[in-house]
């Protein structure tokens, strides 16, 4: 027996239009053709005339689930946007000058129901056994190798490094073919209706109209429609996060790449180096309080290797969110609805979940208050976990030599990471909930790497004798090491499995 075909007549949300294209655009077009083609009307409105920030080029594994939701084929996505593999993020400089730690996207071994491994290494370590955490978790110690590997079997946890641009036009092309209009032009006026204040059409700037009953806004930061039109409100949270500037720039490669994002702290921010398979994205990370941008853009060009292949381009910014991402008939995507900094590469994540989620509650027959209600509350939670993840890495910091660092040291934070850091600091515990993007693993990782030492832990490691505990442990790091050095190296995996 075959399904009936979709009835439209009884819909009231039919036709979607995207106002911007970029990394959040397509990703919108991308899903909502997939999963809801045949019940929408999809248009998407960008302009050649208008760039995007397109420095979002490393991810987090979760975009691996995302392409599974689109059934994308891993290979022909990686050649289309020439990338790379990744298992984490490497942070130099961040507790101390010369520290050096990896946050990886592992499991850091094996915990029990009574608790997490950290309370047996801490329990071993006290004795003078075991080795660094980081001999216990497989993505990391190959990380440290270089080295990489995966098929249809492997357990192995990790994401990619990617050209934004790239894949944009991949999920552009993956897009059309679904039935997705898009329209090239500049939106020039915001139509609403005089008593709702609903949006009713986007009018281009040639004069053609553009009409929906749900406006998806991938405008960027200006939120063209979220905030400019509906005037939705922002946060502040630079008083947390006080970066408020990036430069961006590309450079070729002059070495094999890594299978990892590095993250090089200086004396008012961060840099980043993101290996690609045809050149490096480079940036530098500042608050202009502390380095202003003539500074700035000097300490980037001396601290990059290889030729320089383009423009070194500023990017300014206020880190915080829209205080309602859901507002009216208007949802908000990507920087549109808010912006926590590249630190941890959650941003193309947050476009993933955002449209995930609207699929799955998707306003057929009109919007409800009860329904978008939920959705911001949804969205609330989710960027104040990944900011309180954020603010960590800023605030658990020794130095003090500098004003930058000195200021993140010391100042207030919120109350929900003061309460984590407590619990770690206290008794090595790292709760989280069914809804945290980022594990237990990541905090505990992250925590120690910044030289968090906690004051105790559980004692479950005492029913074990000392003896016992070193064999388990060295079991667990030769298996483990082992393991790794049967990898091939990551250059030489890239090269056999999707080069460009």
């Amino acid at each position: 027996m075959t399904a009936a075909p979709p009835r439209a007549d009884t819909q009231t949300i039919k036709r979607v239009v995207i106002a911007g294209g970029g990394t959040a655009g397509w990703v919108a077009a991308a899903a909502l053709s997939k999963h809801l083609g045949p019940l929408l009307d999809i248009v998407l409105i960008e302009s050649d005339e208008i760039g995007t920030v397109g420095v979002g080029e490393a991810t987090i594994p979760t975009i691996r689930t995302f392409h599974r939701f689109l059934e994308i084929d891993e290979r022909d996505f990686m050649r289309a946007t020439q990338a790379t593999f990744k298992l984490g993020i490497a942070f130099e400089n961040w507790a101390r000058r010369g520290d050096r730690y990896i946050h990886s996207f592992g499991r850091v071994g094996q915990s029990i129901w009574m608790g997490d491994f950290q309370h047996m290494w801490l329990r071993a370590r006290a004795e003078g056994a075991g080795g660094a955490l980081g001999d216990y978790c497989f993505e990391l110690t190959a990380a440290e190798a270089g080295r990489f590997a995966t098929g249809p079997d492997a357990k192995i946890n990790y994401a990619y490094h990617l050209d934004a641009s790239r894949y944009a036009l991949f999920l552009r092309q993956f897009s059309e073919a679904r039935g997705v209009t898009r329209v090239e032009g500049r939106i020039g006026q915001v139509h609403q209706h005089p008593e709702t204040g609903y949006i009713e059409a986007l009018d281009l700037a040639d004069g053609r109209r553009i009409e929906g009953d749900l406006f998806i806004d991938c405008t960027g930061f200006r939120g063209l429609l979220i905030e400019q039109t509906l005037k939705a409100g922002y946060e502040d949270w630079s008083h947390w996060l006080p970066t408020n500037r990036a430069l961006a720039v590309q450079t070729k490669a002059v070495q094999p790449a890594l299978p990892y994002t590095r993250a090089i702290a200086h004396e008012a921010g961060w840099q980043w180096q993101i290996p690609l398979q045809h050149r490096v994205g480079n940036g530098l990370v500042y608050c202009s309080d502390y380095l202003s941008d003539d500074a700035a853009h000097d300490k980037l060009l001396a601290h990059i290797d290889g030729e320089t292949i383009t423009d070194p381009r500023l990017i300014r910014y206020v880190t915080g969110r829209r205080k309602r991402v859901w507002d009216k008939n208007c949802v908000a995507l990507g920087l549109a609805s808010g912006f926590v900094e590249p630190l941890e590469s959650t941003s193309i994540h947050l476009i993933m979940i955002g449209i995930t989620r609207l699929i799955q509650s998707f306003p057929f027959n009109g919007i409800k208050p009860a329904l978008v209600q939920h959705y911001n509350a949804l969205a609330e939670t989710e960027l104040e976990r990944v900011r309180d993840f954020i603010i960590l890495h800023y605030h658990l910091t020794e130095r003090s030599d500098d004003p930058f660092w000195d200021r993140c040291r010391t100042m207030d934070i919120p109350a929900t990471l003061a309460q984590r850091i407590a619990l770690f600091r206290e008794a090595a515990l790292t709760p989280q909930t069914a809804d945290d993007l980022f594990q237990a693993d990541s905090w505990l990782q992250v925590m120690l790497g910044q030289r968090l030492e906690p004051a105790s832990y559980h004692h479950m490691g005492h029913m074990l004798s000392i003896e016992h505990m070193q064999r388990a442990l060295d079991d667990l790091k030769g298996n483990i090491a082992s393991a790794v050095a049967r990898m091939p190296t990551h250059q030489a995996f890239l090269d056999h499995y999707c080069a460009a």
